[in-house]
């Protein structure tokens, strides 16, 4: 492993006032002995692995091709990243075409408040908005990774989930890589910027679950009224 590299960037990082962290730490480190290569990866373990933050890794690997000792090019950074994202997307495609359709299902209608019919009309607006849901969710916090299961459950054609998964990630991937390359010290910048958009998206995600709850206890408390009444009548 050549320190030549890692060390300037811990330099840089201190006298801007930043921290790579621990996993940022590691990260550099990989990156600093496998090189380009070491970013598709280091994806590659980020779509898999979703605790492992690509908006860390995406700006680090610009920080890395910007610096004076870099051994590879932003270019080389961002192919390699949207190579790894596209390889861990297939690798969950594949887990969700092993479970399956009705498999899934059935996990699913185990869950409290959660009705078959309702479950039957998500997988039909997603086999209709798939494809979008897809290239979309590429672009979102914590559905990065997790848009790749239903896909794989829904067999959606492997050829087109490859496109949009290479459209979506391509788009995420140049911002954050190219955006590092820019800011150089100032990468964190980036971190920062979709620390903020996840804290937004996780807030979204916890309202519609509330409201969703809300919805399916005051139906059932409707449901046992209906019924109670029914009964009294007779």
């Amino acid at each position: 492993m050549r320190p030549d590299l890692f060390f300037p960037l811990q330099q840089a990082a201190a006298e801007s006032g930043s921290a790579f962290g621990v996993i940022g730490d590691w990260a550099v480190a990989v990156m600093n002995f496998l090189g380009a290569f070491g970013v598709g990866l280091l994806v590659l373990a980020e779509n898999l692995f979703p605790p492992i933050p690509s908006e860390v890794i995406l700006p680090l690997a610009g920080f890395s091709a910007a610096s004076a000792d870099g051994t590879f090019t932003w270019v080389e950074a961002l192919i390699w990243a949207t190579i790894g994202s596209v390889a861990g997307a297939y690798c969950l495609y594949g887990l969700g075409a092993w479970l399956g359709h009705d498999r899934t299902v059935r996990l699913l209608s185990y869950l409290p408040l959660v009705d078959r019919d309702e479950i039957d009309a998500t997988i039909k607006w997603f086999n209709k908005y798939g494809y979008w849901t897809v290239f979309f969710g590429r672009m979102i916090p914590i559905f990065r990774s997790l848009i790749s299961l239903p896909a794989g459950v829904e067999r959606m054609s492997w050829w087109r989930f490859g496109i949009f998964t290479l459209l979506g990630s391509g788009i995420w991937n140049t911002i954050f890589v190219y955006g590092g390359y820019l800011l150089g010290n100032n990468w964190h910048v980036l971190e920062e910027a979709a620390g903020w958009f996840q804290y937004v998206v996780i807030a979204i995600v916890l309202i519609l679950i509330a409201l969703y709850v809300f919805y399916k206890l005051r139906k059932q408390a409707r449901q046992r009224r209906a019924s109670a009444d029914g009964d009294e009548a007779r």
